[in-house]
Order: structure tokens, then sequence, then C-alpha cells
């Protein structure tokens, strides 16, 4: 299968905005795993910001634009170190790239993106892809890696998009709040009545289950799965690349 997996700063980091070392590690051994089992993987990582706001002499994450910026300019630099130096453990060669909304607006940028995408594919590369936090100063405001997400998986062609996040799944209200909330194992169809009941996002990331429903909205209509789960347990993707009943799988339609 090709799958495009989406993580964000909060499974990345821990609250201090420091790297969670032990997750990362982890999330890496799985990915390498399932690309020697025979998986095309494309990861789209968040945590750019989160991870400069880690390096640099600030305690909490950025409101100026152009704070956001420097500590997405640092941020990058020790997220893809890592990705590299531990994909590397696991022989296999990473490739960044960073995207903006005007890329992926446009028909010939967005022609090229798909024929970079396709050759690293196609050489064995596993892509790394964020958003270009540096220049899109929309993106920033938006911190929509959901859709982003949901975009590149439309381009791949991907079969499945997993979006690795800080809860279980979609639940019938907000678990933080509401001990009685409930999973919601399967999805059908995403409705208002989802949107009504979608959640806010936590400190470290500034994505919610509003920007997840949207995403499946998008993959779904184009014939494609998705899955939220915790990024916490990233071995649950064995289960979940295998079609088991794991987070919130949202049914591709038609």
């Amino acid at each position: 299968m090709r799958v495009v997996v989406k993580v964000g700063t909060s499974t990345l980091a821990h609250s201090t905005g420091c790297l969670n070392i032990r997750q990362v590690e982890t999330l890496c051994k799985v990915l390498s795993d399932l690309k020697n089992a025979g998986h095309e993987i494309i990861l789209v990582s968040s945590g750019a910001i989160g991870m400069g706001v880690g390096k640099l002499p600030i305690t909490t994450r950025p409101t100026d634009m152009p704070t956001k910026q420097a500590a997405a300019a640092v941020g990058q630099c020790e997220l893809m170190y890592t990705y590299d130096k531990l994909f590397t453990e696991y022989n296999h060669v990473v490739a960044q790239i960073l995207l903006t909304g005007d890329d992926l607006d446009h028909a010939d940028r967005k022609e090229n993106f798909q024929n970079t995408l396709y050759r690293l594919l196609e050489l064995g590369v596993l892509p790394i892809i964020n958003e270009n936090d540096t220049i899109a100063t929309q993106e920033i405001s938006v911190g929509d890696n959901d859709t982003l997400a949901a975009i590149v998986t439309v381009c791949a062609k991907a079969d499945l998009l997993i979006l690795l996040s800080d809860i279980d799944g979609l639940f019938t209200s907000d678990p933080h709040t509401d001990k009685n909330a409930s999973l919601i194992p399967t999805v059908d169809a995403v409705d208002e009545k989802l949107f009504a009941i979608a959640g806010e996002s936590g400190s470290m990331g500034t994505g919610g289950m509003t920007t997840k429903l949207r995403a499946a909205s998008i993959v779904t209509e184009k014939g494609v799965d998705m899955v939220i789960t915790n990024g916490s347990r990233p071995e649950d993707m064995y289960d979940i690349i295998e079609g088991k009943q794991i987070g919130t799988r949202f049914l591709a339609r038609g």
C-alpha cells in the first residue's frame, strides 16, 4: 500500500516543546519496518515551530509572526536532522519537501511536486513533507497540516491516510471534559453533526478535530480511507494497515 502518515506536534514533542525522543524513535522504527514490508510511506510532519520553541530562549509558543517564522526556521533543522539520523539507522533514505498553499493551487507547481514525489517513491525514498512555515504566513495562522496531509494523499494517489493525534479518535463529545464520551469506531459520511461535536486542539498543536474532519471529507470523496489514532502508540499502524479496528476509520465514499 501507499500510505500517508501525518504526525502532529503533540506526538513529537513534550509539553516543554523539547523533542520526545522515545516517541520519535518508535515512530521511525515502525515506519521503517512498514517500508521493509513493501509499503510506500509518505510522512507529513508538523513540529517545526514547536521544536524551535524548545531550542530558542522563549518559554511559550510565540504569537507574533516573525517569532513563529524564526522558530520554524530553527526547528525545521532539528526535525529533519532527527528524522535523517533515525531512518538512516534502519537503512532508509529521507527527503524533505516544504510546501505552501500556492504550490498546490498552481497547476505547474503542483505537477512539479507530484513528479518529484513519484520519483522519490520510485527510488525507495521516504518523503517528509511540511508546510514552509518560514514563508507561508497564512498556513502558520491556519496551522492545518491535517488538510495538507489530505491534499498530499490525493496528489500521491495513496491508498490510506493515517492521522496520528493526541487522542484515540473521534468521540461523541470531548473526552477531556466528558467522562461519558465514547469512541466512534467507524464513520460512513462526514456531515454537519460530526463537525458539531468536534473537539478543540491541544496546547502544543494548532489543528483540532475540525481540521481532521475536513481532511476526512477530502480523502473519502476521492475513494480513500482515513484513520485517526493515538500517536503515542505507533505500533497500532501495523493493525490499521491490515484493516483492523483501531481508532476511528472514515470509510471511502463509493
